[in-house]
């Protein structure tokens, strides 16, 4: 298939989804020598219109992992923002160095139902929002250019595929149905109950500069006191990673509990998988 435009699309709270989708974007539109195209869809802001992609587009989507699956609060997004005439799409799910479970054939899945043909995949590991201790600096060089490597090599599989005899879609680990969601657990290996936490703010350094307020995903967190989160918490660490004077934190004994077992656990190195 003739390819006109590459596109990186992701909702990425943290930074974390942005750098690996657009790296694999970046890479594939240089080596297919098309333009590049870019949509964050983080911010309530971003997401009053549906978008659509034609069949002469490629499409790496990426979202980040939650409990093992694409965030339930970020999925309806997905469901009915994106809607394509089978362009060609990539679903890149980001994983805090546990495991990514059934979040990548989840997303594929999705994007299959919005009208997309997926012909890749990848599980990427990235460093844990709850836990620098968690793949601290993934991904690293070494990722990099793995990923590198796997754009040039998704380019190569586009110029490959005929337009009247589309693959199907691309195999992924995982569970299809889609199995449930990740119980979390505590350093008592119980499960760790802690959907309602919500951060917490040092007063006595908050500046009220508003970072945490424009940065929220949810827009929960009030304009009028910054200290206030008057909405759902998703425990996404965009308010905690960006806060310019480290004034944002949790304190919840069920979440903590969580992070303390993920540091015990978890920190082996784990490795990306890719599926071409």
């Amino acid at each position: 298939m003739k390819i006109s435009k590459v596109n990186a699309v992701y909702i990425s709270p943290t930074g974390n989804v942005k750098k690996v989708t657009s790296a694999i974007a970046e890479r594939a539109a240089k080596v297919l020598d098309v333009p590049l195209g870019s949509d964050d869809f983080t911010l309530p802001e971003t997401r009053g219109s549906v978008r659509n992609y034609g069949p002469d587009e490629l499409v790496i989507f990426g979202t980040p992992v939650y409990a093992g699956r694409v965030p339930n609060k970020f999925l309806p997004f997905v469901q009915e923002l994106f809607k394509a005439d089978g362009a060609l799409a990539v679903p890149v799910v980001c994983f805090g160095n546990r495991n990514f479970d059934n979040a990548l054939i989840e997303l594929r899945n999705q994007l299959e139902l919005n009208g997309f043909h997926t012909i890749a995949g990848a599980g990427v590991v990235t460093e844990h929002v709850f836990s620098d201790q968690l793949a601290p600096g993934r991904p690293d060089g070494g990722d990099m250019e793995q990923l590198k490597k796997f754009a040039e090599e998704i380019a190569a599989k586009t110029s490959s595929i005929d337009a009247n005899n589309i693959p199907a879609p691309i195999t992924v680990r995982g569970d299809d149905p889609v199995g449930p969601y990740y119980t979390p657990l505590g350093i008592d290996g119980k499960p760790a109950v802690f959907l309602k936490a919500k951060p917490k703010t040092k007063e006595d350094i908050c500046t009220g500069c508003g970072t945490c307020v424009k940065t929220c995903p949810m827009g929960s967190i009030s304009a009028e006191d910054p200290s206030q989160v008057t909405g759902i918490c998703i425990k996404c660490h965009a308010c905690i990673k960006k806060c310019p004077t480290g004034a944002k934190y949790f304190d919840d004994p069920a979440f903590l509990s969580h992070v303390e077992m993920l540091r015990s656990n978890y920190s082996r190195r784990s490795e990306s998988e890719l599926f071409l």
